[in-house]
């Protein structure tokens, strides 16, 4: 019997294997790993692309992982409020519903917390 670490198993593991192969290998490997954008900027890229696409279910890991890798709430907010331009006003209030829960409790600086003016994104 080996020693050996078992590799992490992601939430489908159990009925597609081969696919959880290819996640935790490939997408969170390989392709999260290239050298060409930093984690952070790579998890503020993939939060808009999920924003962008109405991909709900995946978007609250993916701003925790966002989060963990430096992108700050007022960014991920901001990014949120721009997309609602270009991906669409439900796309975009969906997506402030999933990050008023995810976020719940982070602030960034004092001046996200006293604007004067009510916004969308004080969630």
């Amino acid at each position: 019997m080996t020693d050996q670490p078992t590799p992490p198993r992601g939430p489908y593991a159990d009925i597609a294997p081969a696919l959880d192969d290819l996640t935790q290998r490939v997408l969170f490997g390989e392709v999260s790993e290239r050298p060409g954008l930093s984690k952070r900027d790579r998890s503020l890229v993939t939060a808009a692309a999920l924003v962008a696409g109405y991909h709900t279910n995946e978007l609250p890991f993916h701003l925790r992982r966002a989060v963990e890798n430096g992108v700050t709430r007022d960014e991920l907010i901001e990014a949120i409020t721009h997309l609602a331009y270009y991906a669409g006003w439900p796309a975009a209030s969906t997506a402030f519903g999933i990050a008023r829960e995810v976020l719940a409790g982070q602030r960034d600086s004092p001046a996200s917390t006293h604007s004067s003016r009510p916004s969308i994104g004080s969630v």
